[in-house]
């Protein structure tokens, strides 16, 4: 009972604060799961307890890893960062294409000002474009824009890329780009093709690990929760209903790939 009360006591003082500073409201949403569901957390509550407490603030810490967890790394986020992922590959695509067709067209632009005997009074210098683009920029204009000016007249057109080679070289960068997750646990709950409930676990794991005291963590050294703990804990806060509910059977099964896929 004593375990019960230290765990929910941290989940109502930090809901209030995030309530009182208009923060967090997806993380305490976990929370009201974690509080209305105690019971099936009685256990979870007691090891906690036990291996947490004598080293604050570790316990608040962890209940922390597993609201921000259960609020962004969730099966339906994970869907969403997977679809986003594939939006940005998408554009990435599109920019390659028309950066290419851009550039084609440039240097046509370019071949006609010289030989049609017609100019369509158009940027030809890219120090034309970066002090055109540039013209609200109160920092360019008082920083740059005098030592542009400067290296324009130092240096012909022949120093400078043409337009169309700017444009070559976006489309070349957005060929060449490779994705990657820009933090651990995105990396982590992102790292199989399909979405399911193995991402949550896969993203706490990797914030554990991040929040370790092997990283300058405020969790202890070799911190580790049983199956059964991390069963219950995963089923109230992601708060799956009675048929989806995950064991430790399927815990224990999830830890023994990640460790083959780490051998």
């Amino acid at each position: 009972m004593i375990s019960q009360q230290a765990c929910e006591k941290l989940l109502l003082e930090g809901r209030q604060y995030n309530i009182e500073h208009h923060i967090l409201p997806s993380e305490n949403a976990v929370a009201d799961r974690l509080l209305a569901r105690g019971v099936e957390l009685k256990d979870a509550y007691d090891e906690l307890h036990e291996k947490l407490h004598a080293q604050p603030p570790a316990l608040q810490v962890f209940l922390g890893l597993v609201l921000s967890t259960a609020a962004f790394c969730n099966p339906q986020k994970m869907q969403e960062v997977r679809a986003a992922r594939s939006d940005l590959s998408n554009v990435n695509r599109q920019i390659a294409r028309k950066a290419d067709e851009l550039a084609a067209l440039l240097e046509q632009r370019s071949d006609l000002h010289d030989t049609s005997g017609f100019s369509s009074e158009t940027h030809y210098h890219v120090g034309d474009v970066i002090e055109a683009a540039s013209r609200d920029n109160y920092l360019f204009q008082s920083y740059v824009q005098e030592k542009l000016d400067a290296l324009r007249g130092q240096f012909d057109l022949k120093y400078w890329p043409s337009l169309s080679d700017f444009m070559r070289e976006l489309a070349s960068d957005a060929k060449k780009t490779e994705m990657a997750a820009t933090d651990p646990l995105t990396a982590a709950a992102t790292a199989a093709t399909r979405p399911s409930k193995a991402d949550f676990f896969k993203a706490l794991f990797a914030s554990i690990e991040e929040n370790s005291a092997e990283n300058h963590g405020q969790l202890p050294r070799g911190f580790k929760l049983t199956d059964r703990t991390l069963a219950s804990l995963t089923s109230c806060a992601l708060d799956l209903g009675p048929d989806e509910l995950v064991d430790e059977a399927y815990v224990k099964r999830l830890r023994q790939r990640e460790r083959k896929g780490t051998e």
